[in-house]
């Protein structure tokens, strides 16, 4: 094992999902490295998740408040040196965010998985493989420094607040719960609301499930959700636009599963220990879909690859995103119930 470092700056600002996948990450170095200090730029969404892990320095970049927000992160770091930047984020924004670090290496992606100049602002790389998982090669940032991820430990907190909270929406009553979070941040990985409120109705009726939607304060999410309402013809526990990203988390715990596209909730959920029955089409459930258990996911990724690509999914480069319009209607309500069903009768 490599010796210690000092310090280490970890660069991951976005999304919700992906944020969620570096904490196995920091859990690894907490562990193995305990007196290296630990500082991560982080989005000013996703800190409200993340924000409160103890020994962790939080530096909160902003993206809305453009020139303003580099300024407060280069501020934060200014005369600071670290032992080494984990550089963690590809895109442009990230790759300028990074010229505020000050480190003795500078660790990024390899080759295949670089974009908008990326190998421009890193000195090292993490090992070049396909096939891997989101939070498996997030975790490989750790290899350049000698050390391995061998551990997938999430322990984000939830506070007591977020419990109580989360315990006042319905008795804990022995009766099975669904939770839908139906929007993700990209529209066209949406499936159809007359689908969600098909398999809803389903749930409600034919097993007996109580109903649960939950979702951000956002137009477009409460769109969706007012859209499957008047689609259904029971009446589901609506709290889309009641529950903070803390609260979000003790509600999945409260759930049998939690139906969602391939969005940051998806990904929330898996890491309190919730059975997620994701909905692919768009993206590949191997690179992207619930890390700990994707027996309950609906994987159409082949199929999207065929019709739109012309190519089967091996033969797509690992990652490509398929996100054409219409591409969610691949996903059958059939399918999805077949898998709520089976998720059901393990249960059982």
């Amino acid at each position: 094992m490599a010796e210690p470092l000092e310090s280490l700056c970890l660069l991951r600002t976005s999304a919700l999902g992906d944020v969620t996948h570096v904490v196995p990450l920091v859990r690894t170095l907490q562990s193995t490295w305990p007196a290296t200090r630990l500082t991560w730029i982080v989005g000013k969404l996703e800190h409200r998740l993340v924000g409160d892990i103890a020994d962790v320095e939080f530096v909160v970049f902003d993206k809305a408040a453009g020139a303003a927000g580099y300024r407060v992160v280069r501020r934060a770091l200014a005369g600071r040196r670290f032992g080494a930047l984990l550089h963690m984020q590809v895109a442009l924004r990230a790759n300028l965010l990074s010229l505020a670090v000050h480190a003795e290496r500078r660790i990024g992606y390899d080759h295949a998985r670089a974009k908008d100049l990326h190998g421009l602002f890193v000195r090292e790389r993490i090992p070049a493989r396909t096939g891997e998982h989101v939070l498996d090669a997030i975790g490989s940032f750790v290899e350049p420094l000698g050390l391995r991820q061998t551990q997938v430990r999430w322990d984000i907190p939830i506070p007591a607040e977020a419990h109580a909270w989360a315990d006042a929406q319905w008795s804990d009553d022995g009766q099975p719960t669904l939770i839908i979070s139906a929007a993700s941040s990209h529209a066209v990985r949406n499936w159809r609301a007359d689908r969600y409120a098909t398999v809803a109705d389903h749930a409600a009726r034919a097993l007996r499930m109580r109903v649960v939607m939950t979702g951000g304060p956002s137009a477009a999410e409460r769109a969706l959700g007012d859209a499957i309402l008047a689609k259904m013809e029971t009446r589901p526990l609506d709290l889309i636009g009641r529950d903070t990203l803390k609260r979000a988390l003790a509600l999945y715990q409260r759930a049998s599963i939690v139906l969602t596209p391939d969005a940051g909730p998806m990904h929330m959920a898996n890491a309190v220990g919730a059975r997620v029955l994701g909905l692919h089409a768009a993206s590949n459930p191997a690179r992207s879909g619930p890390y700990s258990d994707r027996r309950w996911c609906v994987d159409r990724y082949d199929d999207a690859a065929r019709k739109y690509l012309h190519k089967s999914a091996t033969e797509v480069p690992w990652g490509t995103k398929i996100e054409y319009p219409g591409v969610m209607d691949l996903v059958t309500v059939e399918e999805v119930i077949a898998k709520l069903e089976a998720a059901m009768k393990e249960t059982s």
